[in-house]
C-alpha cells in the first residue's frame, strides 16, 4: 500500500501535496511509504522534498519532471543499486542526501551464481551538486560518478560508513571541494592526487586502517597521508581519531609542520578556532 498507515495518513498527505503547490517544499519523511504518491510528480513547482525515513527501493522516472528541484533527501530508505537514476534528470540539484540506503549492497544472486553488484548511481550526476551524502550505503568502491570532472561545484562529499579500502585519484576532480567526510571505512592511505584540492579545509578520517610501519618513509613504504594533503591544501581540520598510529608519528609526516602553522594562524584569527588547540593532535593520542 502506498499511503502510509496512519489513521490520518491519506489526509494529512493530500493537505501537504496542497500546501507544497504554494510553497515548493514538501516533507513526507516518516510515512511509511512504499512508492511516492504519483501526484507528487505533477508539483513541478517544488524545490524542496524530504522523502527520508520510508520504504522506498527506488524513485520513479517521473521525478524528471521536478525540473526546478534544489534538495533531495532520500536518507534512510530501502534504495537499491539503480534506484535514483532518474536523479541525473534533475539540472538544478544542489543538495542530495541518500544516506542510509542499499546502493552498494549486491543484489540477491541466483542458486550457484556470485551475486551481482550492479552500478549503485546512475552514469552522471547534475553538473549543479554542492553537497552529495552516499554514507552508510555498504559501497566497496568510490562510484565513479562521485568523481566525476563535472561536478565541479561539489563543496561537501560524505562518503562515511562504508566499506572503502581506497580513495581513486579522481577525487582531484572535486575543485570546489571544501569539506570530505570518510569516518569509519577500511582506508588505509590517500592517493598523492589529493593535494590537488585546492579548498579543502575539512578531513574527517575517523576510525579508518591508517597506519605507519616506520617515519622512514621511501617508495617501498609511503607516506599514508601525502606531504601535499598538508602542504598544497588549505587543510584546517583533520580528524584521525580511531586510526592504529600515534601523533608522534603523525608529527614526523613531511609536510604536517606546515599545517601546524596554517592552524595556528587560523586559530589566533578566528575567535572559533579556539578550541583547536595544538595539544589536540588530529584526535590521536
Amino acid at each position: 500500500n502506498a499511503h502510509p498507515k496512519n489513521k490520518t495518513g491519506k489526509k494529512v498527505v493530500e493537505q501537504k501535496l496542497e500546501h507544497a503547490q504554494k510553497t515548493g517544499v514538501l516533507s513526507l519523511r516518516e510515512h511509511r511509504l512504499d512508492e511516492l504518491p504519483a501526484a507528487v510528480y505533477s508539483i513541478t513547482t517544488l524545490t524542496t522534498l524530504d522523502l527520508s525515513k520510508n520504504n522506498l527501493k527506488a524513485i520513479g522516472s517521473q521525478l524528471a519532471a521536478l525540473a526546478k528541484l534544489k534538495t533531495l533527501n532520500l536518507q534512510e530508505n530501502q534504495i537499491r543499486a539503480g534506484g535514483i537514476v532518474a536523479v541525473s534528470k534533475l539540472t538544478k540539484l544542489q543538495k542530495l542526501d541518500c544516506g542510509g540506503n542499499r546502493l552498494g549492497k549486491p543484489l540477491a544472486a541466483e542458486p550457484g551464481k556470485p551475486a551481482a553488484r550492479p552500478d549503485p548511481l546512475p552514469a552522471s550526476l547534475p553538473a549543479t551538486l554542492k553537497q552529495l551524502s552516499l554514507d552508510r550505503n555498504s559501497l566497496i568502491q568510490v562510484p565513479r560518478p562521485v568523481v566525476s570532472a563535472s561536478l565541479k561545484k561539489l563543496e561537501k562529499l560524505d562518503l562515511s560508513h562504508n566499506q572503502l579500502a581506497a580513495i581513486p585519484q579522481e577525487i582531484r576532480n572535486l575543485v570546489s571541494l571544501t569539506e570530505l567526510i570518510l569516518d569509519s571505512n577500511m582506508i588505509t592511505s590517500l592517493p598523492s592526487s589529493i593535494g590537488a584540492l585546492s579548498k579543502l579545509k575539512t578531513l574527517s578520517l575517523k576510525g579508518n586502517h591508517i597506519s605507519v610501519r616506520s617515519t622512514h618513509f621511501s617508495a617501498s613504504n609511503p607516506q599514508p597521508l601525502p606531504a601535499t594533503l598538508f602542504s598544497a591544501t588549505p587543510l584546517i581540520d583533520l580528524n584521525l581519531h580511531g586510526n592504529p598510529m600515534t601523533s608522534t608519528q603523525l608529527n614526523e609526516f613531511d609536510g604536517y609542520p606546515k599545517f601546524l602553522e596554517r592552524r595556528e594562524k587560523v586559530k589566533t584569527k578566528d575567535l572559533y578556532g579556539g578550541a583547536m588547540t595544538s595539544l589536540d593532535v588530529c584526535g590521536l593520542k
